[in-house]
Parts: C-alpha cells; sequence; structure tokens
C-alpha cells in the first residue's frame, strides 16, 4: 500500500468517525428537516446512522474505484464487521446523547455516583 492510499484510508475512516456520530449530535431530522416540537426519537437516530453507513460505503467504493481500477467482491461477513465497526464508532455521540446529556431533571445523578 502506498503512502497516499494510506492516507486515504486513513481520511475514509475519519470521516467514518464523524459521521458514525451525526444523528447523535443533530436533532434535525435526516440533518436537514427540524422536528416538529419534540426531540428527535431513537428510531430516526437508527435510520440515520443506517443511511450514513451506506453513504460511507459508497464513498468508500468509489475510492477504492479510483485507486485500483475496480472494487474487490466481499462476503456477507465484511459487511457485518463494517456495520459493527460503524456503531462503535457511533458510541460516543450515543453516550453523549443518551446517557451523559441531562433531558428534562433525568440521567445520571451525582448522589448515585456518590453511593460507592
Amino acid at each position: 500500500m502506498t503512502a497516499q492510499q494510506d492516507a486515504g484510508v486513513h481520511i475514509l475512516l475519519a470521516f467514518a468517525l464523524v459521521a458514525a456520530n451525526l444523528p447523535f449530535l443533530s436533532e434535525k431530522i435526516l440533518l436537514v428537516m427540524n422536528s416538529r416540537g419534540a426531540a428527535k426519537s431513537f428510531g430516526w437516530r437508527v435510520l440515520e446512522l443506517l443511511l450514513l453507513y451506506f453513504a460511507m460505503g459508497g464513498l468508500a467504493l468509489v475510492l477504492e474505484t479510483r485507486a485500483h481500477g475496480s472494487v474487490y467482491q466481499q462476503g456477507w461477513a465484511f459487511y457485518a464487521a463494517t456495520l459493527c465497526l460503524f456503531i462503535v464508532f457511533a458510541f460516543p455521540g450515543f453516550v453523549y446523547r443518551q446517557l451523559w446529556r441531562r433531558r428534562g431533571g433525568a440521567g445520571v445523578h451525582s448522589s448515585t455516583l456518590d453511593a460507592s
């Protein structure tokens, strides 16, 4: 692998890390429409995560075609592993949105942390 290809892989991984966290950092549905009054539901966030996974896969296919001239055939295990990696990349955004940030007084209280 050349230095240029290596840099391309690192840039793609950085884009994937940012893209995986976007659904949890934005209150806009599909990153363009405002939600109606209430906060965006978890279902919308999962749908956005899947759509961004496919968008990153498309970007990876374009980069692979430009670098090698063709796309290597992959089996289902490759796509299962990359989906799991994308979900792991989304963990910081999930923690920020669902566990760390307080919504209407709900969340982790200091009294539950001081019990130990």
